[in-house]
């Protein structure tokens, strides 16, 4: 392990499970005292469709396992969905740890359905979690980061926001991840727009998506079993590279999973950072319109 981020404070959110879970581990191997969030510390209800189930995963798991390879964290509870927690989180961090030098919007909400039967509800909810938060969190962090003269955001981007491959895949008719696309199609132009407007601040925005899909707890039931899916190691070493360089020297990139690691020839390591996997070429199924080194 390198220990490129020892010094610093990472804020990951959504990371009791999931995606923002092996983030949350992959920086803390590499030194950074992270920042566990999530709606509270008991297993969170996800609501889809009316119907609310809990899903497996706690703030404290995530905890035990970044300490267990020998990093450091701490737990911060917040719904993201109440206006007043999310605008305290930032400060709640700055609070517990006394700076924030990495934050990565990972929490999401995903109810798909065609446009034609989606609620209101559901549209406004899902623009709120993709654009709303990651809008507020960099504004509330952005203070902090100029203070200490560096800083890195890193929004979690996804396929399904590139141009769909014509003509198109039945899955495409089907899905109903339309709004959901959306709002990770104008992340992606967020992420570019703030990266310039902060480059010359030294703080670097980029954003990281999966090259086809990783199956979480919470994003199991929207992925068709024959959906080419990947390893969520792959994605959280994409993330970890965007999250030590100059903003100079790598900002405002959109990048993916798989393809940038192998494109750039990334050594992709376990979420411990204990050992090396092998590399892993995206598959011919990927969309093709993603660009190998992103975009």
């Amino acid at each position: 392990m390198s220990q490129i981020l020892a010094g610093r404070t990472a804020l990951v959110t959504g990371s009791s499970r999931g995606i923002g879970r092996a983030i949350a581990q992959r920086l803390g191997a590499e030194g950074a005292t992270v920042a566990v969030t999530a709606r509270s510390f008991a297993p969170s209800p996800s609501l889809r469709s009316g119907v609310s189930a809990a899903l497996p995963g706690t703030i404290e798991e995530t905890i035990a396992l970044i300490e267990e390879a020998g990093g450091h964290a701490f737990g911060v509870a917040a719904d993201l969905e109440d206006r007043v927690a999310r605008h305290g989180l930032v400060d709640a961090v700055v609070k517990r740890a006394g700076r924030l030098d990495i934050v990565v919007n990972n929490a999401g909400y995903a109810d798909y359905s065609v446009v034609e039967d989606m609620s209101l509800d559901t549209f406004d909810r899902t623009v709120e979690h993709y654009l709303r938060t990651p809008f507020i969190l960099a504004k509330a962090a952005v203070p902090h980061m100029r203070r200490q003269g560096a800083g890195w955001i890193v929004n979690i981007g996804s396929v399904t926001g590139v141009p769909p491959v014509r003509p198109y895949r039945g899955y495409n008719k089907t899905a109903g991840d339309v709004i959901y696309a959306s709002c990770k199609a104008a992340l992606h132009r967020f992420t570019q727009g703030v990266a310039a407007e902060l480059l010359d601040a030294n703080i670097a925005v980029n954003c990281v998506g999966p090259s086809t899909a990783v199956r979480t707890p919470g994003a199991a039931s929207l992925i068709p079993d024959d959906f080419p899916t990947e390893p969520v190691e792959y994605l959280a070493e994409t993330v970890l590279a965007m999250c030590h360089l100059p903003a100079e020297q790598r900002t405002g990139l959109v990048a993916f999973s798989l393809h940038y690691p192998w494109s750039q020839g990334l050594p992709v390591h376990s979420l411990d950072g204990h050992r090396v996997l092998p590399p892993l070429k995206p598959p011919a199924l990927a969309n093709p319109n993603i660009p190998p080194d992103g975009f």
